[in-house]
């Protein structure tokens, strides 16, 4: 999975990964889910273009939805509640989930590429809701190296979901768009402050940037075996910060076969030197920078890691206007801080 390949091998490697292999659910099981979304279905005929440019028709708008954590966030923020959720680690550690009440919802995994298609079945799902990845040309949980029974899952219902394309702000307004094919009121107070905020932060993060004409940031991803460097073409948020004026360095060789990312040895960890370090933050690594010049002292080769010039990189997972106005904010704060003058 383009995210998760590094993380993964931290995982693997130094038996980090949080709330592996659970199957427990949220809430009561499948014989008592509620029969619809939680919003009222659109009348008539209904379609949605999904990522890959393919329009997907039913006859009526569906009601009964199994999400990807993201996205089911996303549905949620929006009123509509899926019958069944599952996510690539943990729901009470999934930063779009931790904070939401699941309670109803048949949690069907908590482990990147682990599904239980058999526990779906018995929802009677009559959409799946997933991200389209360009790189691998597939939904979120049904790449390539997932276990062969959680491709199943596409067996049991049409699927749909938004690019991860261009922009975390295109990306949730295509959620907006999904949601209001299905029948969800998309202009509540909640939903308008959430956009004021994310404006807001928007504003803040350029008049920050702009003060600091010379800042560099590197999104990167430190692993046993090698350090992960992010492609900015390939990681929405990292464009949209490109966009907004943070010169966020594109690495010079991306792997070939996962372009996501440019893999480096430990022995080449100090081939780019930004200013900041855009760390992967999700919560698949606990460890932190100091741990990793510990581990590896070429860490540290990398002037931004020994001057501990890092900041959090909302990498991956945010759907919403509103998760995307609090990471910005933080990230901000970051580069108020930072030394332009650190790096290359």
């Amino acid at each position: 999975m383009r995210a998760l390949r590094p993380a993964l091998v931290v995982a693997a490697l130094s038996l980090v990964l949080i709330g592996c292999g659970s199957q427990n659910t949220a809430g009561t099981s499948s014989a008592a889910q509620p029969s619809g979304s939680g919003a009222p279905a659109a009348a008539g005929p209904w379609q949605f273009t999904n990522g890959d440019g393919q329009v997907v028709k039913a006859d009526k708008a569906p009601t009964r939805i199994i999400a990807h954590a993201g996205e089911a966030a996303a549905l949620i923020s929006f009123g509509i509640k899926p019958v069944g959720i599952y996510a690539d680690e943990s729901v009470k550690t999934d930063p779009n989930l931790k904070d939401l009440d699941l309670t109803g919802i048949e949690v069907l995994g908590e482990e990147w590429g682990k599904i239980d298609v058999e526990k779906a079945a018995g929802l009677r799902p009559d959409l799946i809701v997933a991200d389209w990845w360009p790189a691998e040309k597939a939904h979120s949980g049904l790449e390539e190296g997932v276990d062969e029974k959680s491709k199943k899952l596409k067996e049991l219902a049409p699927i749909v979901g938004v690019s991860q394309g261009k922009s975390i702000e295109d990306l949730a307004k295509g959620y907006e768009d999904l949601a209001k094919s299905l029948g969800a009121k998309v202009d509540s107070p909640e939903i308008a402050a959430n956009k004021k905020r994310f404006e807001e932060a928007v504003a803040r993060f350029k008049e920050t940037v702009s003060a600091k004409p010379g800042l560099t940031a590197l999104g990167m991803s430190p692993a046993d075996d090698k350090v992960y460097v992010a492609n900015p073409e390939y990681a929405p948020e990292l464009l949209d910060f490109q966009k907004w004026g943070l010169k966020v360095i594109n690495p010079s060789k991306p792997d070939a076969d996962f372009p996501y990312w440019e893999s480096l040895s430990w022995e080449n960890a100090d081939r780019y030197q930004p200013d900041l370090i855009l760390w992967d933050g999700r919560s698949f690594k606990p460890t932190s920078n100091d741990e990793w010049g510990t581990k590896q002292p070429t860490w540290f080769k990398i002037k931004a890691a020994k001057a501990g010039a890092v900041a959090s990189w909302p990498a991956y997972w945010m759907h919403t206007f509103g998760h995307f106005a609090t990471e910005l904010d933080k990230l901000t704060e970051a580069i108020k801080s930072a030394d332009e003058n650190i790096g290359d």
